[in-house]
């Protein structure tokens, strides 16, 4: 039987990617099966616990997706020895008004499953206070429990000796202490780590957190404090409809924002996939029924997208007779212009009349709830699709028809509609799951 757990803490920035996967690598060089999910939206966490641990992992969100999806997912991890469900931001911050069944919040991941949680503190600037904070979100929620935590960013011994003492008069184990190691930061960019597979040294870098943290935490204290846990797959399995049987998927280091559990869907129900690369001036495959450009950094890569003719001209011809689709990026590039962070215009696709400037950034970031006003490749007008937004774009111009009502988390109605011209479809959310 598989044991879970769930590595959070207090608020981003603190260390629970490198945690998540020192552990997963420790565990896996001692002979265990390791398996990882991302709880929350994150799309760029799941290829580091592949990278950790050699298995796939998917994402869970209590805000898109009902209970029997997230059973079905984490069902995967039947034949691991332990599960890893590494937490988004902090332990119990998800949104205001309830989703499919929760707020987003890893917590409701924690208690959905019953998996204790290892909280990830960084003491800097406190001492006892880390303690204080430790115990209120032991505290905060009956259904959530604390197993112990891990202090990352220790600054002496004498500071670890006051944390500890306050931590034990609490009541609450402590797992390990980290010095300060600049060694095993994992480099960052605008929307988050810089993409796995765009590190060489990736390996290298988790073998060292690995070796880091096996020398300051007791892993065997880690490993008894996790939960014994029976999957319950469900039967119904994932509700996503692939959109089309045969989809040629844009995939580069500009187009790389994929969900894995969607691509997992698509298969599952039959579909094949193909993928071309954008920017090695690839064209989508001519024998697929549908094309797909996922989000990513086409912001970094403009002025070759703009100088791609093979691409560009492929793409307009595919859209004369079959669906394309774009999410975030993938949308920006089926638009008309897209000004860089230097104020330079480069032209894209022309597909759709949208432009989007990154020359003064502004941060757009939320669950969205979107009813389908038109179709697009896999859902039927009126189908209420729930997804996520985060990009740093700004919208000069998007003239053409809206193809959804959009609404936050809150229900307020945002001005992303999505846009709709001919064939050619595009969101600023990307898809995660379909109501059911």
């Amino acid at each position: 039987m598989p044991a879970g757990l769930v590595i959070s803490a207090p608020a981003s920035g603190v260390g629970k990617t490198t945690l998540t996967l020192a552990l997963a690598r420790a565990w896996r060089n001692r002979g265990l099966q390791v398996q990882c999910f991302k709880s929350g939206p994150d799309y760029i966490d799941p290829a580091f616990h592949a990278a950790a641990t050699g298995r796939a992992s998917v994402n869970v969100d209590s805000w898109a997706m009902d209970r029997g999806t997230i059973a079905h997912l984490v069902s995967r991890g039947t034949d691991a020895d332990i599960v890893l469900a590494e937490g988004s931001m902090g332990l119990f911050d998800g949104v205001a008004a309830r989703g499919v069944s929760g707020t987003g919040a890893s917590a409701d991941i924690a208690e959905m499953l019953g998996w204790p949680v290892v909280l990830v503190i960084d003491p800097s600037g406190q001492a006892q206070t880390a303690a204080a904070i430790a115990a209120g979100l032991r505290d905060y929620r009956p259904g959530v429990r604390l197993a112990g935590v891990v202090l990352n960013r220790v600054a002496s011994p004498r500071h670890e000796d006051l944390v500890r003492r306050a931590l034990n008069e609490a009541g609450i184990a402590v797992f390990g202490a980290l010095p300060r190691h600049a060694e095993i930061s994992l480099p960052k960019r605008h929307l988050g780590l810089v993409q796995a597979e765009e590190q060489a040294e990736i390996g290298k870098l988790i073998d060292e957190a690995a070796r880091f943290v096996a020398e300051h935490v007791d892993l065997d204290a880690v490993l008894r404090a996790a939960a014994g846990w029976s999957p319950q797959p469900d039967a119904n399995g994932l509700n996503v409809t692939p959109p089309g049987q045969r989809i040629a998927l844009a995939r580069d280091a500009a187009f790389s924002f994929v969900y894995p559990h969607m691509l997992e869907a698509w298969r599952a129900a039959g579909a094949e996939i193909t993928t071309f690369s954008p920017l090695a001036d690839e064209g989508p495959d001519t024998s697929a029924d549908v094309c797909w450009l996922p989000g990513g950094y086409p912001e970094l890569h403009a002025g070759k997208i703009a100088a791609n003719t093979r691409f560009r001209t492929g793409l307009r011809s595919f859209a004369e007779t079959r669906p394309v689709h774009g999410e975030c990026g993938g949308y920006m590039v089926l638009g008309a212009g897209l000004t860089d962070a230097d104020g330079v215009r480069h032209e894209m696709t022309g597909l759709l009349g949208l432009e989007t400037s990154f020359a003064k950034r502004r941060m757009h970031l939320g669950y969205r709830l979107a009813a389908l006003a038109a179709p697009m490749p896999g859902h039927q007008a009126g189908a209420r699709l729930r997804g996520h937004e985060f990009h740093y774009s700004t919208i000069l111009a998007q003239p053409d028809t809206p193809l959804a009502v959009v609404h936050d988390a809150t229900g307020a109605v945002i001005a992303e509609t999505g846009s709709q011209r001919g064939r050619a479809t595009g969101t600023f959310f990307h898809l995660i799951a379909e109501d059911r």
